[in-house]
Formats: structure tokens, C-alpha cells, sequence
């Protein structure tokens, strides 16, 4: 498991085939804030490759992201502290 300590939006680990959206844009990537991605790799320490599909599951773009640009999204309920 991995941890953002430094972003309070982000307190859930990331961990392989997370959903996860990205907070920020990336436009040299054509990425914006909110698209949605899954985690394919660790790549390093708060670093993990994330995979861009569209609703046929064609994927449209791969990237390295650190943990502090992204959050892990949640379909069922969590405990909130």
C-alpha cells in the first residue's frame, strides 16, 4: 500500500487496478482535471502508470502519474474519519 501524506484529498493507498481521477490538468497530455483512469503499475514511490479508456475500452492515453495528482475513487462506502 502507498500512502499521499501530503495531499488531504488523497488518504486512501493506491494500490493496482485502483479507479482513480486526476486532479490537475495535463494538457501536454490531453488529460484534464477529473478524467478517469486505472492504476496498471508501480513505477516507483508515489509513482504509478495509470491507463486512460473510453467507454468501449479502447485506451487513449497512458501516463505516469504521482500519487499526489490523482485520487482514488470509491464505490461502496468508507469509513470517514
Amino acid at each position: 500500500m502507498f500512502y499521499d501524506g501530503e495531499d488531504d484529498m488523497n488518504n486512501s493507498p493506491i494500490r493496482l487496478l485502483d479507479v482513480v481521477a486526476l486532479t490537475e490538468d495535463l494538457p501536454d497530455r490531453g488529460l484534464g482535471r477529473g478524467q478517469v483512469g486505472t492504476v496498471v503499475e508501480e513505477l516507483g514511490p508515489d509513482v504509478f502508470e495509470v491507463e486512460f479508456c473510453d467507454n468501449r475500452g479502447r485506451t487513449y492515453a497512458m501516463s505516469a502519474l504521482r500519487a499526489d495528482q490523482m485520487i482514488v475513487l470509491h464505490y461502496e462506502p468508507v469509513e470517514v474519519s
